[in-house]
C-alpha cells in the first residue's frame, strides 16, 4: 500500500481528481499508527473516503494549503501529535531548538507550494516553522485557500482546548478553540467514531444538496457552535459565560470542575458556553472502541516509515521512538492532576488483543532495521489493560472519586494475568531477543497486587538495568494535590523491587521522576524532596519543571490558585525565579546550583541544612 497522497501526481497516481478530505497537520508525514494524523487519515480510507495529507504546509500564505487542490468534503484540521505551544517552548517559555515531529528535528522546515522541503524564513532569517496555536493559524490558511469548504478541527490541541481554557504562554483565558479558527466542528478525545460519523454526514450532505454545517451537530466527542442559545440541545448545562471566566478565578475554577466532571462517557451532559456572542456546544464523548474495534484500527495498512521526501533531511525523529514500540492500550484511570488524559483518552482503559499484538509484533520483525528487541509494548500507563472495575466495564466511571487515590478503591478489579500473557507470547516469538516495558507502569497498581508474578517477570525479562518510575514527590500534602498516593506506597515498591532482583541475582535500579514546582509545592515541600533526595543518594540528571496545559486539573490550580474540585487553597510557585529555585533544589549537588540552593534555604529558616554536616545539601 503506499502512502497517502501527498502531491497533485500521487493523486493522478490513483486515478483522483479530487480527494473527499485533505488531513493538514503541523507535523511531518511519518504513515505510522502512533501519529494520529496517519491513523485518523488510513481509517477514512479504509471507509472508501479518498483522504491526502498536507504536512507541515509553509505558514505564510494559502498556497501550500492548495496543493491538494479543493476537498470535496472537509479540511481536517491537526496541530500535531503535541499541543503547538508545548513543542515550540519550554516550561519557561523559552523557544525550543528542536522540534522532534519536523524533518531532520529542524523546526524551520517546512513544506512549500510545489511540494519541496525548505527552510522557512521571517526577515531572512530561519525561524520555526510551526505556527504559534497552529489549529488556529491553519484554519485561517485553509479558509483563505478555498472559501466555503467545512473545517474540522481535531487532535490533541483542538482536544485540550476545546472550551475556555487557560493559555500558559500568553498567561490568559482563551475562548473554545471553535470560535478562535472559526471551524465548523471540533473532533475531541480519540476521535475515530466522531470523524467517520462526520464523514458520513458530509457526504450525505453532499449528495442531497443540504446544510452541511447542520448535519455536523449532534455527534458525540465533538464541539459544534451556534448563535442563538435557543439552538442549543434541551437539557444542556451552560457553563459560566467566557468573559465571566476569563475575568473571575473563582468563576474559571468552578467552570473547570463542571467540566471536569463530565468527561465520562455513560454520565456526561451536553455543555454549552457562551463567548463573543456565540456559543461552543460540547456533547457528551465518545465511548471507547471496543477490543476488536482496536485491533482493527491497527491492523491497517500503515507505510511504519516517513514519508521519503525526508530522506535528505535526517528523516523524523519522533518515529525512532515508536518504530518497533507495540501500542497496547488506551485510557487511564490514574487521573493524576497534572495529565489531560482525562480530558483526551478518558479514564475507561480498552487495550487490543494478544492476536494483534502478536500480529504486528511479527511486521516488526519484517522491518529493516529490526535486530531482535521490541521497545515498548504499553499506552499511557503500561499495566493498565482493561477497565478498572464492574462500573467501567458498563461503560462508565466514577464522577466523584478517583480509582487509585487517597487509596486504591474497594472495587478495583487488580490483575496483571492478561498484560503478561501479551508478554510471554511476545518474548516467545522467533527472531525476538527481548520485549522492553518502557511505558509508565503504576506502582500503586502493582503494590495492590498480591501476587508478585509481574513484577518479577518484569525484573527478569522486560528491563535491562533501570526501571522508570514516576513517584513525582516527597511531599504527602504535594501528592494528593497531584492525584498520587502518599510516598510510602513508592518507598514500598523500591524495596520489593529490590527484594526480587536480589532474589534473581540481578543488579537493576529504579530511575524516579520528579516534578519541580507543581501546584501546592512550597520551598519547604521542595526542600523535603531535596533531603529525600540527599537520603537516598538518588539526585537526577534532568529536572522536569511543572507546564501548565490546557486540560489538566493541575493547570487550573496554577491559575486560579484553586483546587476546582474542592475550592481549597492551593499555593503557587508562579515567578521564574521561585521556579528555578524548587528546581535547583532537585540538583542541589550541583555546583552551578549553589547560589539558588543558599538563597532558597535561607528564604526558609533551613539554615541548618548549609555547612559540612552529613545532613547539610550545601556548604
Amino acid at each position: 500500500m503506499p502512502f497517502l497522497p501527498t502531491t497533485r501526481s500521487d493523486m493522478k497516481a490513483r486515478g483522483l481528481s479530487e480527494l473527499d478530505f485533505v488531513l493538514v497537520t503541523g507535523d511531518a508525514y511519518v504513515d505510522h499508527s502512533s501519529f494520529g494524523a496517519a491513523l485518523i487519515a488510513r481509517l477514512l480510507e479504509s471507509e472508501g473516503y479518498s483522504t491526502g495529507i498536507i504536512a507541515r504546509p509553509d505558514p505564510r500564505g494559502p498556497e501550500a494549503f492548495r496543493a491538494l487542490g479543493r476537498p470535496r468534503l472537509a479540511f481536517l484540521i491537526t496541530g500535531g501529535a503535541l499541543d503547538s505551544m508545548v513543542c515550540s517552548y519550554t516550561a519557561n517559555r523559552k523557544p525550543r531548538s528542536e522540534d522532534e515531529y519536523a524533518p531532520g528535528g529542524n523546526p524551520s522546515l517546512c513544506r512549500s507550494a510545489d511540494g519541496s522541503i525548505v527552510v522557512h524564513e521571517v526577515n531572512g532569517k530561519p525561524a520555526k516553522a510551526r505556527p504559534d496555536r497552529t489549529v488556529i493559524a491553519y484554519a485561517a490558511r485553509c479558509r483563505e485557500a478555498f472559501k466555503g469548504v467545512p473545517i474540522i478541527c481535531g487532535g490533541l490541541e483542538a482536544s485540550l482546548r476545546r472550551l475556555s481554557h487557560y493559555d500558559y504562554l500568553s498567561d490568559s483565558v482563551r475562548k473554545p478553540i471553535i470560535l478562535d479558527a472559526k471551524a465548523d466542528l471540533v473532533v475531541y478525545g480519540m476521535g475515530e467514531r466522531a470523524i467517520l460519523d462526520a464523514a458520513g454526514r458530509l457526504k450525505r450532505a453532499a449528495v442531497e444538496g443540504s446544510d452541511a454545517r447542520l448535519a455536523l451537530r449532534g455527534i458525540r466527542g465533538t464541539v459544534w457552535r451556534c448563535s442563538k442559545a435557543a439552538e442549543v440541545p434541551d437539557g444542556a448545562v451552560f457553563l459560566p459565560p467566557h468573559d465571566q471566566a476569563a475575568a473571575d478565578r473563582v468563576v474559571f475554577a468552578k467552570a473547570f470542575a463542571e467540566q471536569y466532571r463530565n468527561t465520562d462517557p455513560g454520565t456526561a451532559a451536553v455543555l454549552a458556553e457562551e463567548a463573543a456572542g456565540q456559543y461552543a456546544v460540547q456533547e457528551p464523548p465518545a465511548p471507547p472502541l471496543s477490543r476488536a474495534e482496536l485491533d482493527r484500527l491497527y491492523a491497517l495498512p500503515f507505510m511504519r516509515a516517513w514519508h521519503p521526501e525526508y530522506d535528505t533531511s535526517g528523516g523524523v525523529p519522533a518515529f525512532q521512538e515508536v518504530r518497533f514500540s507495540l501500542t497496547s492500550s488506551r485510557g487511564c484511570y490514574g487521573a493524576c492532576s497534572f495529565c489531560a488524559l482525562a480530558f483526551h483518552q478518558g479514564r475507561i482503559v480498552s487495550s487490543r488483543s494478544k492476536e494483534s499484538l502478536v500480529a504486528e509484533a511479527n511486521i516488526l520483525k519484517a522491518q529493516p532495521g529490526f535486530k531482535g528487541y521490541i521497545h515498548d509494548v504499553g499506552g499511557p500507563t503500561a499495566n493498565f489493560r482493561g477497565p478498572a472495575c464492574k462500573r467501567q466495564k458498563a461503560g462508565s466511571a466514577c464522577v466523584d472519586r478517583r480509582c487509585l487515590v487517597p487509596e486504591p478503591c474497594p472495587s478495583l478489579e487488580v490483575s496483571h494475568r492478561d498484560y503478561l500473557d501479551v508478554l510471554r507470547a511476545l518474548r516467545s516469538l522467533a527472531g525476538v531477543k527481548k520485549v522492553f516495558v518502557r511505558s509508565g507502569i503504576r506502582f500503586d497498581y502493582v503494590m495492590a497486587d498480591t501476587d508478585d508474578a509481574f513484577v518479577r517477570e518484569l525484573a527478569a525479562h522486560h528491563v535491562s538495568g533501570q526501571l522508570k518510575v514516576a513517584p513525582e514527590h516527597a511531599s504527602d500534602r504535594v501528592l494528593a494535590l497531584m492525584g498520587k498516593p502518599p510516598h510510602r506506597v513508592y518507598d514500598a515498591f523500591a524495596r520489593r523491587w529490590a527484594d526480587i532482583n536480589r532474589d534473581l541475582g540481578l543488579k537493576q535500579f529504579l530511575v524516579p521522576y520528579f516534578i519541580a514546582s507543581h501546584p501546592g509545592s512550597t520551598l519547604e515541600d521542595a526542600i523535603l524532596l531535596a533531603e529525600y533526595l540527599r537520603d537516598s543518594g538518588f539526585v537526577p540528571d534532568q529536572v522536569q519543571d511543572f507546564y501548565p496545559t490546557p486540560g489538566t486539573l493541575a493547570t487550573a490550580m496554577y491559575h486560579t490558585g484553586l483546587d476546582p474540585l474542592t475550592m481549597q487553597p492551593v499555593y503557587v510557585a508562579k515567578g521564574a525565579h521561585e521556579r528555578a529555585l524548587q528546581r535547583a533544589l532537585m540538583q542541589f549537588d550541583r555546583p552551578y546550583n549553589r547560589d539558588l540552593v543558599v538563597e532558597a534555604l535561607k528564604a526558609a529558616g533551613r539554615t541548618d541544612l548549609i555547612g559540612r554536616g552529613p545532613k547539610c545539601l550545601v556548604r
